[in-house]
C-alpha cells in the first residue's frame, strides 16, 4: 500500500465536519430533539468513554457556566450512582460501548443516548435517542461524530455556531504547516475552563492516529511541572485564551507556542489534520491504528 492511500476513511470524514454541523445546528432545532435534550434547570449528568468523554466534559462546562444547571462529566465506568440526577446523557458512536449500555441499563432517572448509529443496544435501553446518522464513521479514530454532538448540544444551549463552521472551513482549506508536521512532542492547553476537554481530545487524537508524545492540561496548570517536558521538539498549543506571558515561558524553553483567535472546536479540526500528516509522515495508517477498535465491547455484551 503506498502511503498516500492511507487515511482515506479518516481523512474524508475530517473534511466533512463543517457540513455536519450545519446539519446538527439545524438538528437541535426538532421537536422531538429539544424534548430529548436536558431542559433548563435539569441537574444533568453526562457520560462517555474516550473522545465521548472528552466532548461531555466540554458540555458540561459549558451548559453550567452558562446557568442551564448544575452539569457533571463522567468516564462511563466510574459513574457515581449514588448521586441523583435529573436526567443522564450517553453519548456513544456505536452504541456498543459496554461501559455505557451499562450505566442506561441501571439507571432509573430519564436518559438520553446521542448515538451515531441508531437501532443499536444503547437505543433499546435510553428513554430518548438522539441519532446523528449523518455524521457516523467508518474510522476507527473519532472525529466528525464527537464534534458534531458538541455542535449539537452547544446549539441546544443558545449559541451560534456560525463563526465555528466558518472557522473549520478555513482549517480545512489551509495547508498543515510543515514544522509542526516534525514536531517530536505535542501539548495542548484549555485556556477555557471548557476548552481543557477538547485539549484531552487533541491529545487523545494524535496518541490513536500517529503514536505521538502528547499531553494535555487546563493552561494555568501547565507552569506547575508539565512545563519541564518541553524543548526545541515541541508543540505547546493553545486553546482559547491563555494565561498572560504564557507563550513567553514557552518561547523559553525553545518549544514552538500555537494560539490562534478561532473557535476552539475549529481547532480541534486542525489537530485532526496534524494527527493524520503525522501518522502518514511516520508511516502509519491512521485507518487502522494500533490496538484499537471501533468499538469497546467487554464480557461478550453485544
Amino acid at each position: 500500500m503506498h502511503i498516500r492511500s492511507a487515511a482515506q476513511h479518516t481523512a474524508a470524514e475530517i473534511a466533512t465536519q463543517p457540513g455536519c454541523w450545519r446539519r446538527a445546528v439545524a438538528l437541535a432545532a426538532a421537536p422531538d430533539v429539544v424534548v430529548a435534550l436536558p431542559r433548563h434547570g435539569e441537574r444533568v449528568a453526562v457520560v462517555g468513554c474516550g473522545t465521548s468523554l472528552f466532548m461531555a466534559q466540554a458540555y458540561a462546562r459549558l451548559r453550567e457556566d452558562a446557568g442551564h444547571g448544575e452539569t457533571d462529566a463522567f468516564a462511563a465506568s466510574e459513574f457515581p450512582f449514588g448521586r441523583t440526577y435529573d436526567r443522564v446523557v450517553a453519548l456513544t458512536r456505536s452504541g456498543t460501548t459496554t461501559e455505557v449500555i451499562d450505566v442506561v441499563r441501571r439507571l432509573t432517572v430519564p436518559t438520553t443516548a446521542i448515538v451515531g448509529t441508531p437501532g443499536t443496544p444503547v437505543t433499546a435501553l435510553a428513554d430518548q435517542v438522539v441519532a446523528l446518522e449523518f455524521a457516523d464513521e467508518r474510522s476507527v479514530v473519532q472525529t466528525r461524530f464527537a464534534t458534531t454532538a458538541l455542535v449539537l448540544l452547544r446549539t441546544h444551549l443558545g449559541e451560534s455556531l456560525e463563526r465555528a463552521i466558518l472557522d473549520a472551513e478555513q482549517a480545512l482549506a489551509e495547508p498543515v504547516p510543515a514544522d509542526l508536521v516534525q514536531r517530536d512532542q505535542f501539548t495542548f492547553l484549555g485556556g477555557a475552563p471548557w476548552t481543557t476537554g477538547l485539549a484531552a481530545e487533541a491529545a487523545l487524537k494524535m496518541r490513536e492516529a500517529s503514536l505521538s508524545w502528547t499531553e494535555s492540561y487546563p493552561a494555568a496548570e501547565y507552569r506547575h511541572g508539565p512545563i519541564a517536558i518541553t524543548d526545541e521538539g515541541s508543540l505547546v498549543w493553545v486553546f482559547g485564551p491563555a494565561p498572560e506571558g504564557l507563550d513567553s515561558d514557552v518561547a523559553a524553553t525553545g518549544g514552538r507556542w500555537l494560539a490562534r483567535d478561532r473557535d476552539p472546536l475549529a481547532e480541534l479540526v486542525s489537530v485532526h489534520r496534524l494527527a493524520v500528516e503525522v501518522a502518514l509522515l511516520r508511516g502509519l495508517d491512521p485507518d487502522t491504528p494500533r490496538n484499537l477498535s471501533r468499538s469497546v465491547i467487554l464480557d461478550g455484551t453485544p
